[in-house]
């Protein structure tokens, strides 16, 4: 169909994944398009441009993005970028648009499709099109190898001739996909597991792990829209708090997993919780991107409180295991990209009705589409064109009102001149006209 797609290397020094693997590129060569790598694209999630032009893909540069009609990335296109991409072209990544709504307006005023991958609805349809499950899951296994990693002591109990070694006690806030892949992971490495969550229905799940579920009496159900928990009341939020503050003075390790998608990372532990903590504990904030749901954690560091707890605020943790992240992430793009082709034309067909479409599509012809971003997002001021010069106008002649009053003034000098004796000369011997810059 002579339609191509491009992969660029991720500009973002915090991001090591790469948006198809050898096995999508296959795939996709098999719909009909022809695709452009980046050179080194795959480079940090172990897939070398060898294996990529062995499943089909040409090796390329950035300026190969202008010819591309669609696009893959893992992260939302800067400005800059969006600027060489073709118009009208397919743009699919994790866009992150809430409070980047600038860079949405770029998308717009490019004249690019673009989909937020994250905005994918959670039906059954879609289930391989997830990115955040995908990405959250390999999360919640990086967060307690991070947590291990940072701990000085070992996870699991060991018995021994020399004593006995007790098991470490995690304690997981949140039973999302990121929490229960903790939860497994914790188990697996054999620490005594705790977890919690707002969502009634999460406890049957994290009990089916082999961890205990803790929940305030006070606290019924708080589950709400997506799979998502609602906003707590004032009355629910103290009750969890004192729940949690009791709890955490106990466990060795803490992992916080509660984000939703557009909103600020709630606040799960106080500053106090974190006193309560005995020295040499570990937690891990996978929300720290949004602003965390420690008090105290910074994002991107690994800081150490007073009182000897480390608090871990790494960015992109999906990206720290990237070669199993880019296997996922590619796949999700691929699933949801096949829905927008003819397989009988081999060619794009974007059916604008369908449900998946109208849930991720931000920008499209040159405007924001999204519900959500319509009226918050500003379109780009174009720059005015430069003015030019205005050409120089010849003189133009007095009307005849102003000859009139000219004549006046010369016959008023001339009345002058007779009136002096002669021989007698002054300025106003002279002509008007001289003063005026020679007009006659």
């Amino acid at each position: 169909m002579g339609q191509s797609i491009f992969v660029p290397k991720e500009v973002d020094v915090t991001e090591g994944r790469v948006a198809v693997s050898p096995e999508t590129v296959k795939r996709l060569a098999g719909l009909g398009f022809d695709i452009v790598v980046e050179k080194n694209a795959g480079e940090q999630s172990r897939i070398v441009d060898s294996e990529f032009e062995k499943a089909g893909a040409k090796i390329g540069k950035a300026s190969d993005a202008s010819k591309a009609d669609v696009v893959l990335k893992l992260r939302r296109p800067t400005p800059a970028e969006v600027k060489t991409y073709k118009k009208g072209a397919l743009v699919l990544a994790s866009m992150d648009p809430y409070g980047n709504e600038g860079d949405v307006a770029a998308m717009a005023a490019a004249g690019v499709t673009a989909f937020a991958m994250e905005f994918m609805p959670r039906i059954t349809r879609a289930q391989s099109m997830d990115v955040l499950s995908s990405q959250a899951n390999l999360a919640g296994y990086r967060a307690v190898i991070d947590a291990a990693a940072e701990y000085d002591r070992a996870l699991p109990m060991m018995m021994t001739a020399a004593g006995t070694v007790p098991a470490a006690k995690v304690f997981v806030m949140g039973a999302g996909v990121a929490g229960l892949q903790a939860i497994a992971t914790a188990r697996r490495l054999g620490a005594v597991v705790t977890a919690t969550d707002v969502r009634a229905a999460a406890g049957e799940q994290v009990q089916s792990l082999g961890a205990k579920f803790i929940m305030t009496e006070a606290l019924k159900d708080a589950s709400g829209d997506g799979g998502y928990a609602r906003e707590l009341t004032d009355e629910e939020k103290k009750a969890q708090a004192e729940l949690v503050a009791e709890h955490i003075a106990k466990q060795d390790i803490v992992i916080t997993t509660a984000l939703i998608p557009g909103r600020p990372a709630p606040r799960l532990v106080s500053t106090d919780m974190v006193k309560s903590m005995k020295p040499g504990s570990i937690i891990v904030d996978l929300a720290v991107e949004r602003g965390g749901n420690v008090e105290g954690a910074k994002a991107g560091e690994v800081v150490t409180t007073a009182n000897g707890v480390k608090i871990v605020g790494h960015l992109n943790v999906p990206g720290r295991v990237a070669a199993s992240a880019s296997l996922l992430y590619a796949k999700n793009l691929y699933t949801f990209l096949e829905t927008m082709v003819d397989k009988e034309k081999k060619e794009l067909a974007v059916d604008m009705e369908d449900e998946l479409v109208k849930a991720t599509m931000l920008t499209h012809d040159g405007k924001v589409v999204h519900p959500n971003f319509v009226d918050t997002v500003k379109p780009v001021a174009k720059a005015a064109a430069p003015r030019k010069a205005a050409p120089k106008k010849a003189p133009a002649r007095k009307p005849a009102a102003k000859a009139a009053a000219g004549a006046a003034t010369k016959k008023t000098a001339a009345q002058k001149t007779a009136a002096k004796p002669a021989g007698a000369s002054s300025a106003a011997d002279k002509p008007a006209a001289a003063k005026s810059g020679g007009e006659s």
